[in-house]
């Protein structure tokens, strides 16, 4: 399947939601992409992703305005608020703006609700390259039950897959690189829209550019899995991902029920990354304009647990804001070089607050992330036998540097509450 070659390693990059909500600008966009491309392009991040709602001109939180106007064009299609994002004046939409991300040598996405705009089937305009109307292809009672902008499309009317080839079709205008759509891999109403992913599958194919395509919410059914990875090549295991320690102990649940299915092209996604300065216009979690309320030992859980399960890395603060700490964690080459190459990730023990996850890297070399989840700094162990290791072994912990004595029989470390450690390790 050609969709999972745009996807070999998991996709890294940076999203506006978790700090600008549905109200990011353009120049928030060059920025953080200019940003990118100094400090962290030489690392692997690429993606630089405009959230959800870049069509609503009042947009100004995460809280959606309901039934307001929107813009969209003559073929029931959105399109940039022009006093948000200025160079998509004069029809040009994002293709300005994507041609200044590309020119910083990274990747362009953006973020659509399923389905097509209610003004459009109100208004009954247009579908491109068919005789239908939006209002033929809608689906009334197909709804998102949190944000108003859209209706569901019915996948058995004709005009359905000509409207999101459509859609596709002015997206590869754009020089999209990234389509991250909403309120399709799982729902509080409804069963995951397999048709409408269909639909969106069969319009990339056919748009004539490679993209790569992100389900959301979550959870989605581990039963969709076969399902998921023949249509995509990112999909949620979560709802939205905040920084709140219940969250992040409920992701090893996730992580677990998932391992096996990460590989080349099909990512299972534990969801952005909380870190940084955060909320400055995005009120959901639980928080206003803050820093991540992770403490330093669960944001190294966090990335742990992220980096060797292999979920999309997509950081969600405000770049130009990071600190020294915060660009360490984005920036470390080994714990980095695992994600990308390593497989086979998989929990080989979980008791009493203890987790430890091993996988595989190249040329024999094993990982072993130690995980105390307890509420109190305690030891954690794990055999070499338990990852398939026989003999003495040379062992580094990938966040600190720091090298161990060689190993006998067992891999042990006292880490405090919250808190993880992460090996690599290597036979003498």
């Amino acid at each position: 399947m050609l969709h999972k070659t745009y996807a070999p390693t998991p996709p890294m990059g940076w999203n506006s939601w978790d700090c600008y909500g549905a109200a990011v600008t353009e120049k928030e966009i060059r920025c953080n992409a200019e940003y990118m491309a100094e400090h962290l392009a030489s690392y692997g991040w690429e993606y630089v992703v405009v959230d959800i709602q870049w069509y609503e001109p009042g947009a100004n939180s995460s809280h959606y305005r309901p039934f307001v106007p929107l813009e969209t064009d003559e073929f029931s299609r959105l399109i940039p608020a022009v006093n948000r994002f200025p160079s998509a004046a004069d029809g040009k939409g994002f293709r300005p703006l994507s041609d200044y991300v590309h020119s910083l040598g990274l990747k362009f996405g953006i973020h659509i609700m399923r389905g097509i705009p209610r003004q459009a089937v109100h208004n009954n305009t247009p579908i491109k390259g068919s005789a239908a109307t939006a209002r033929d292809i809608a689906h009334t009672n197909s709804i998102c039950p949190w944000n108003t902008d859209m209706y569901g499309v019915d996948a058995s009317k004709e005009g359905a897959q000509a409207y999101y080839h459509s859609l596709f079709e002015l997206y590869a205008e754009w020089g999209v690189d990234f389509v991250k759509v909403d309120d399709i891999a799982a729902s509080r109403l409804y069963d995951t829209h397999t048709s409408e992913i269909e639909l969106i599958r069969n319009a990339i194919d056919n748009c004539g550019r490679p993209m790569v395509l992100s389900l959301s919410p979550g959870p989605a059914p581990v039963d969709y899995a076969d399902f998921l990875q023949d249509n995509a090549n990112m999909w949620r295991m979560t709802d939205d991902f905040w920084d709140l320690w219940p969250l992040l102990l409920d992701m090893f649940d996730r992580c677990d029920k998932w391992q096996g299915r990460p590989g080349p092209g099909c990512w299972p996604d534990c969801d952005m990354l909380p870190l940084g300065h955060i909320g400055i216009r995005s009120v959901d979690g639980g928080g206003a304009d803050r820093w991540t309320r992770f403490t330093r030992e669960e944001q190294i859980t966090m990335m742990t647990l992220w980096t060797i399960f292999r979920s999309p890395l997509m950081f969600g603060g405000e770049l130009r804001d990071n600190d020294e700490w915060t660009l360490s964690l984005l920036t470390n080459k080994d714990v980095l070089e695992m994600h990308r190459n390593s497989s086979g990730a998989r929990q080989i023990m979980r008791e009493d607050g203890k987790v430890v996850w091993s996988a595989d890297g190249t040329d024999g070399v094993k990982y072993a992330a130690l995980f105390n989840t307890g509420d109190s700094a305690s030891h954690v162990s794990v055999t070499l036998e338990q990852m398939d290791l026989q003999g003495a072994a040379a062992c580094k912990e990938l966040w600190t540097g720091s090298k161990t004595e060689p190993l006998q029989d067992t891999l042990s470390a006292h880490i405090p509450a919250h808190g993880a450690v992460l090996y690599r390790i290597e036979l003498l």
